[in-house]
């Protein structure tokens, strides 16, 4: 099939089993392939790597005349990107708060510990519903404040902003967009109505600490607050709810290197790594050049949609080794499993203990375990990939 319709052919649903015949192509047809929509695609490692550290490319919607009052620091550039995410970080990690993430390990392990109580043998379990999803969700509303009844509401409109923010050609997006719009409304205020709550009687949580900031000059807007309260809820659980369920996929798929991992647990943070690479959580990520750049001999024009598609860049062999074998032990494993440069991901470090507690959890109950459905049903989301469900027969 013609190049140009490779974004089209990612995104459409029927590839969400499994992409990674097209990146193949794209990477053969690149390293910058262009869509009949205008659109770049990139798909090399290299060139994805200079790319995100490239301050030419921006990742503000408003740089191609998209109308946007508030925004999250993710989506912003420097400076402003670098003052909201410098303010956002001091009550969760250093050096202001070093001990925040640490301080949850004790939780995450009882946390674990009960969802994996349910585990037995005979039992089907949904790794989804049943795990992936409770353990980072009850993580990120203990560390915002957020009442754990109030959840599924929380899980609805996060539901419908990330689906506003898939990557999908030749689609008219204004339903999604106007619901994703409204989900963002309802959801900041709520947040906003949180924290306020917490103004003047603190706490142990990041709302509290937002709200109650001692220094006029390190304080965010009401504006700002929300909107950062609203990143850190999705972020803190939609990429490592993928994590994990694709991790427990993998694994089954792989039982050899299952079985390695049951006699050597001391390998699972490598382990870890690899799934980051070999199966990420986000497969993709959409830039603005601010001028005319040459890559590769390509000049991308100022204005253009650019799809850096990071999950395509962790499987170039011109970076890694047989890069479709799955290698708990892969040396020099720098992915791109969390983004690179000025954003690179913010909550990381706790993503990184998240998987190593699920699955190491998990992992001993899985040797006899099968697979009910594979491919499994997988989220119509091609930017952030991962199955729905995950039936598993104990």
């Amino acid at each position: 099939m013609a190049s140009d319709t490779l974004l089209a052919r990612i995104t459409d649903y029927a590839s969400r089993p499994d992409p990674y015949p097209l990146y193949t192509e794209l990477r053969e047809a690149g390293p910058v392939v262009r869509q009949t929509d205008g659109s770049h695609l990139v798909g090399t490692y290299h060139e994805i790597a200079a790319l995100l550290h490239d301050p030419r490319m921006s990742a503000d919607p408003r740089s191609r005349g998209e109308t946007a009052p508030h925004l999250p620091f993710l989506r912003l550039d420097d400076p402003e990107h670098h003052r909201l995410r410098t303010l956002a970080m001091r009550p969760f990690g250093p050096p202001h708060s070093p001990g925040r993430v640490d301080a949850m390990r004790d939780e995450i392990a009882r946390i674990t510990k009960e969802l994996t109580d349910t585990v037995q043998a005979g039992r089907q379990i949904d790794i989804v519903d049943d795990f992936a999803y409770p353990l980072p969700v009850t993580v990120i509303c203990r560390l915002l404040g957020v009442p754990r009844e109030d959840e599924p509401l929380l899980r609805e409109w996060s539901d419908a902003l990330v689906t506003s923010a898939d990557v999908k050609p030749g689609e008219d997006a204004t339903e999604r967009t106007r619901a994703g719009d409204q989900a963002r409304i309802a959801m900041g205020r709520y947040l906003l109505d949180l924290a306020e709550q917490r103004r003047g009687h603190p706490t142990d949580d990041m709302l509290s600490a937002f709200v109650n900031e001692p220094d006029p000059g390190l304080r965010l807007t009401p504006e700002e607050l929300a909107e950062t309260a609203i990143l850190l809820f999705i972020a803190g659980h939609e990429t490592t709810v993928n994590l994990i369920t694709n991790g427990v996929l993998t694994l089954l798929r792989h039982p050899e290197q299952l079985d390695r991992l049951r006699r050597e647990p001391d390998l699972l943070p490598r382990a870890v790594e690899e799934l980051l690479r070999y199966e990420p959580p986000v497969h993709m990520r959409e830039r603005v050049p601010l001028a005319d750049i040459d890559v590769a001999g390509t000049t991308i024009p100022a204005g253009a949609s650019v799809v850096l598609v990071l999950a395509s860049g962790n499987r170039d062999p011109m970076r890694f080794p047989e890069p479709d074998r799955f290698d708990p032990t892969r040396p020099d494993n720098q992915h791109l499993g969390f983004g690179s440069g000025i954003h690179l991901c913010y909550g990381a470090p706790l993503a990184r203990i998240e998987a190593q507690a699920a699955l190491g959890a998990l992992i001993p109950h899985l040797g006899t375990a099968r697979l009910v459905q594979d491919p499994p049903p997988y989220r119509q989301n091609a930017m952030l990939r991962g199955p729905r469900h995950l039936p598993v027969q104990l």
